[in-house]
């Protein structure tokens, strides 16, 4: 009987998650995969069933087509940037030098600001008259750079504040796995006589490989959900150079009212998220079998 109420008393404890889990995520996620399948329209409502028709017509849309192109290049380049220039920056600060209490503060800055804040900061620092970045590259002799109005760079641009914002969460992350490998295994190499580069081989890497491939996972899946520094960066230009499958989504759902197209685009974007988090996964719990 004890064991009962025991049992029904969890149940209870659950439920308020459970609710709240049914009605912001899993009640959104079967409305979106049902409205993927009709023609609906915000304006015009439901005009019929269509099946598999909004995926055929997300692949033959140009627009569709490059958006997941900027998104997968932006989350590459983005990603990779962000674990090489963390992994240094933790290679750096997990050995004690002077300042360094007072510079890992200043190294975490940029995360703690809003996107939007960041996003402003940016802005002012690409401007090509006035801007700071325009004015160090003139300061050397060189010709200023339209940032945001090249389609040829800004991608790479938006990619730049990205890399800036949220390598210190990478940082922290690989610092933190620095600092939980126990000196015994360095003194051992040395005693071996293994180079510093053997050690990092060998030793260092090994040991921090769930912890960089938990920096890779959450920054690659944030980087895939794109949109807001595109918005207020670019609204997805110049043409189509910088749009996002997040851009291209909310365009189709909110400024043309496609609501059918929009699901459809974003169950998509979840599948790919969800093969990458799955990789990802897989190459995590392989690592701890061995």
């Amino acid at each position: 009987m004890l064991h009962r109420k025991q049992r029904i008393t969890r149940i209870l404890l659950l439920l308020p998650a459970l609710v709240v889990l049914l009605a912001l995520t899993i009640y959104p996620l079967v409305t979106v995969v049902y409205y993927s399948f009709f023609d609906y329209h915000y304006v015009r409502g439901f005009e019929g069933f269509v099946g598999l028709g909004n995926y055929r017509y997300l692949l033959g849309d140009l627009f569709f087509t490059v958006s997941i192109r900027n998104t997968l290049v932006f989350a590459l380049l983005a990603t990779v940037t962000q674990i090489l220039l963390g992994l240094g920056f933790a290679l750096l600060f997990n050995r004690p030098f002077w300042g360094r209490q007072l510079f890992v503060p200043m190294m975490i800055f940029p995360m703690i600001l809003s996107t939007m804040v960041v996003s402003a900061i940016w802005r002012a620092w690409f401007h090509y008259d006035y801007g700071f970045l325009n004015n160090l590259l003139r300061a050397v002799g060189l010709e200023g750079v339209r940032w945001l109005f090249d389609p040829a760079i800004a991608l790479y641009s938006i990619v730049l504040v990205d890399v800036w914002q949220w390598t210190p969460m990478v940082f922290l992350i690989l610092l933190a796995g620095l600092q939980s490998i126990p000196r015994e295994y360095y003194e051992a190499a040395q005693i071996d006589g293994a180079t510093g580069f053997q050690v990092m081989v060998s030793v260092t890497l090994p040991l921090i490989k769930g912890h960089l491939f938990l920096a890779a996972l959450l920054r690659t899946v944030d980087s895939f959900k794109l949109f807001d520094k595109v918005y207020a960066l670019t609204r997805g230009g110049p043409g189509i150079s910088t749009e996002s499958i997040s851009t291209y989504i909310y365009r189709e759902g909110f400024r043309y009212f496609n609501v059918g197209v929009a699901s459809a685009a974003s169950i998509i974007m979840l599948s790919v998220a969800l093969l990458l988090t799955l990789v990802y996964a897989g190459q995590v719990l392989r690592g701890q079998r061995r």
